[in-house]
C-alpha cells in the first residue's frame, strides 16, 4: 500500500500521523529508542518505480546529510523499509515561505530582510560544499513562528561535476528558472542566485515577478522580458534593494553578484541602513561640520581661527577618523565655500518611513506622499504620506475590540470566520473601533489613492477589466458567491499592496456626504423610522461580493445612513505618517 496505515512502524519510527506529500510522503513520527519527534520522509511506490525519481531521493538524502547549517533542515538518519528508500529529518514547526507570504505574515521590512540574509546564509553554506539547488522558491524555505528560517528540499539539487539529466531536459519551478536553466545549458550557482532575487522580489512585494498562464509564456517572459520593479518602487523600498534583485535576476549570469555571501553581505548593510537610519549620515553629518569649521579659519581673521580650531579640536577623535575617508569631499566644500562665501544651511533629512507596519490588528502599507488623480474627471490632487491596513477589519481583530471594551461581538462573528471581514456594523462603530485601534477611518482622497495608486487607473490593478482578480458576483471561477478571508485575492493588490479594496465588502470612508433622492427613497423601504436626507449620510467605496466588476470602478461611491448596518460592508482604517 503507498500511504501506510497508521499506526505503523518503519526501523525505529512510529509513525503518528501523516502530513502530506506528492513523490514522496511525510510522515510525524517518534522515535521509540532515544524519543522525540521526527520527520518521516518515504519514496512512494510510484517513484520508487522510476530509476530517475528513485537517483533523486537518494542524491537528496546524502547531499542534506552531509549539509549542517543551522538554516538548513538537518538529516538524523536513512533506511529502507520493503525496497522503498526514506529519510529521517527533524521535525519543524511553523509554515512555508509560500504560506506566510500568501497570508501576510512575513512582517515588516526588517523582519523580511532577516528573512533573506538566513537564507543566503543557507545558499552560502550549500554553494560552499559544491552543491546547486536548482529549485529555490518560497515552497521550499519554512519560516517557524520565532523567524527562524530552514532551507527544505534538495530533491532536484546536484554536485558542480553531476549531470543526471538528460541534455536539453530542465527541472525546477517555471517562475523561479534562470534563463539559462530554460535553455537546458550548463548550470552554475548562479541559477540560484536567480531565483533567490525571484523570491526577494516576491518576499518584499507579495507577487510574483514572473506571470504566465502557461509555461510557455512563463519561459518567454524570461528570457526577453526585463523585471517590472514598479511593485517595489510603488511600495517606497531602498534604491539598494531594488538594484539588488535587478541585479541576482540578470539574463546573464555574469551580470549577476558573484556569491551569496556578497548578497549576504549587502543585504546585511541595507538592513542596518533600515534600522539605523541615522546612523547613515554620521560621516556626512561630521564632514559638513568639518568643512564650515574650515570655511571659518579661511575668513582670515585670527580670533576667528583660534576659535575655529577650538571647536575642531572638540570634533570627537572616532568622528575625526571617520572623516578622514572623505577629506577629498572636504577639498571641494572648502573649494566651493571660497567662492560662495555665505553659510548655506544643511535642510534636515527626511527620515525614511517604512513600506510596511505591524500593528495589534494587522499590518498597515504606505502611501507616500504626493499627487494622484481623484475622481471620474482624473483631478490632480495631493496628499500626505499615510499608513492604510493592507487587509479589511476582520473578525479577529474587531473581537480584540470588542473583549476590550465590552462592545457586543457582530452577528456574523464566528470562530470559524475569524480571518473574514467584518460586516454588519454602523458607521460610528467602526469609527469607535478606529479610535480604539489608534487608527481613523480614510478620507475618501486616501482611499482612492491607496486603491488606484497615483495614475488614477479603474481597478487596483490597472484599466483592463478581470472579475478573475476580485470577489465580485461576475467572477466565473468561484464556485460560491461570498464574503472571502481578508488576505485573499492578492493578484489583486492595489499598487500600494492594500487587498481587496475592488469587491469582498464593500468600504467605508468618513465623508458625510448629501444623499439623492432615489437613494433617500430606496433606504425608506430598509430602515425603522426612515431616513431623511437631514441625518447622517456616509459613503462607502469598491463594491462587495455581490456587485459585478463594471459596477465598482474605483472613483465610485455609493450613500448609505450612518446608523446603517449591512452583510456586505465592512471597512478598513488609516494612520498618518507623519
Amino acid at each position: 500500500m503507498d500511504i501506510l496505515p497508521l499506526p505503523a512502524r518503519i526501523g525505529k519510527y512510529e509513525l503518528e500521523e501523516f502530513l502530506g506529500g506528492g513523490m514522496s510522503h511525510v510522515y510525524r513520527a517518534r522515535d521509540t529508542l532515544i524519543g522525540g519527534t521526527v520527520a518521516l520522509k518515504i519514496l512512494g511506490d510510484a517513484a520508487n518505480k522510476d530509476p530517475e525519481a528513485r537517483a533523486r531521493f537518494l542524491r537528496e538524502a546524502r547531499m542534506a546529510r552531509n549539509v549542517a547549517h543551522e538554516n538548513i533542515i538537518a538529516i538524523y538518519d536513512f533506511g529502507e523499509e520493503q525496497g522503498r528508500p526514506y529519510m529521517v529529518m527533524e521535525f519543524l514547526r511553523g509554515q512555508s515561505l509560500r504560506t506566510a507570504i500568501e497570508q501576510g505574515r512575513t512582517g515588516d521590512l526588517p523582519q523580511r530582510l532577516r528573512i533573506a540574509i538566513q537564507i543566503a546564509r543557507a545558499m552560502e553554506c550549500i554553494h560552499a560544499q559544491g552543491i546547486i539547488h536548482r529549485d529555490i522558491k518560497p515552497d521550499n524555505i519554512h519560516i517557524n513562528p520565532e523567524g527562524k528560517v530552514k532551507l527544505m528540499d534538495f530533491g532536484i539539487a546536484k554536485t558542480e561535476d553531476l549531470s543526471i539529466t538528460r541534455a536539453g531536459f530542465t527541472l525546477g519551478t517555471p517562475h523561479y528558472m534562470a534563463p539559462e536553466q530554460v535553455m537546458g545549458q550548463k548550470l552554475t550557482p548562479s541559477v540560484d542566485v536567480y531565483a533567490f532575487g525571484i523570491l526577494l522580489f516576491e518576499l518584499l512585494t507579495g507577487v510574483k515577478p514572473v506571470k504566465g498562464d502557461t509555461v510557455e509564456r512563463i519561459f518567454f517572459e524570461i528570457l526577453r522580458k526585463p523585471l517590472d520593479l514598479s511593485p517595489m518602487r510603488m511600495l517606497g523600498l531602498p534604491a539598494p534593494l531594488c538594484d539588488l534583485v535587478t541585479r541576482c535576476t540578470a539574463k546573464s549570469p555574469a551580470d549577476r553578484p558573484a556569491s551569496f555571501a556578497a548578497v549576504r553581505e549587502e543585504l546585511e548593510r541595507i538592513l542596518e541602513r533600515v534600522e539605523h537610519p541615522s546612523r547613515a549620515s554620521v560621516v556626512t553629518g561630521a564632514l559638513s561640520r568639518l568643512a564650515c569649521l574650515a570655511s571659518e579659519a579661511r575668513r582670515g581673521a585670527a580670533g576667528l581661527g583660534r576659535r575655529a580650531a577650538a571647536k575642531l579640536a572638540a570634533v570627537p577623535q572616532r568622528i575625526r577618523w571617520m572623516a578622514v575617508a572623505g577629506l577629498f569631499a572636504v577639498a571641494l566644500i572648502v573649494v566651493a565655500v571660497s567662492v560662495w562665501p555665505s553659510h548655506p544651511k544643511v535642510a534636515p533629512q527626511a527620515k525614511a518611513l517604512p513600506p510596511v507596519i505591524s500593528t495589534p490588528t494587522g499590518e498597515m502599507v504606505l502611501v507616500p506622499a504626493g499627487e494622484f488623480l481623484f475622481g471620474p474627471d482624473k483631478q490632480k490632487v495631493s496628499a500626505p504620506a499615510f499608513y492604510i491596513d493592507r487587509t479589511e477589519v476582520s473578525y479577529r481583530a474587531y473581537a480584540q475590540f470588542c473583549r476590550a471594551t465590552g462592545v457586543q461581538l457582530p452577528s456574523g462573528y464566528s470562530e470559524a470566520r475569524l480571518n473574514y471581514p467584518v460586516a454588519d456594523i454602523s458607521f460610528e462603530e467602526a469609527r469607535k473601533f478606529a479610535a480604539w485601534a489608534k487608527k481613523r477611518l480614510p478620507t475618501p482622497q486616501e482611499w482612492e489613492k491607496a486603491a488606484r495608486g497615483a495614475d488614477g487607473r479603474l481597478y487596483p490593478w490597472g484599466d483592463q477589466p478581470d472579475p478573475e482578480r476580485a470577489n465580485v458576483s461576475d467572477n466565473r471561477s468561484l464556485m460560491v458567491h461570498a464574503a472571502m478571508p481578508v488576505d485573499s485575492f492578492k493578484s489583486g493588490a492595489s499598487p500600494f499592496g492594500a487587498l481587496n479594496m475592488t469587491g469582498n465588502v464593500a468600504e467605508m470612508v468618513d465623508a458625510g456626504v448629501t444623499p439623492t433622492p432615489e437613494a433617500v427613497a430606496r433606504f425608506a423601504k430598509l430602515l425603522e423610522p426612515p431616513p431623511g436626507p437631514e441625518e447622517p449620510w456616509c459613503a462607502t467605496r469598491g463594491g462587495a461580493w455581490t456587485s459585478k466588476l463594471a459596477e465598482v470602478v474605483l472613483h465610485q461611491w455609493t450613500p448609505a445612513p450612518a446608523r446603517w448596518r449591512d452583510p456586505t460592508v465592512g471597512f478598513r482604517c488609516v494612520r498618518s505618517a507623519e
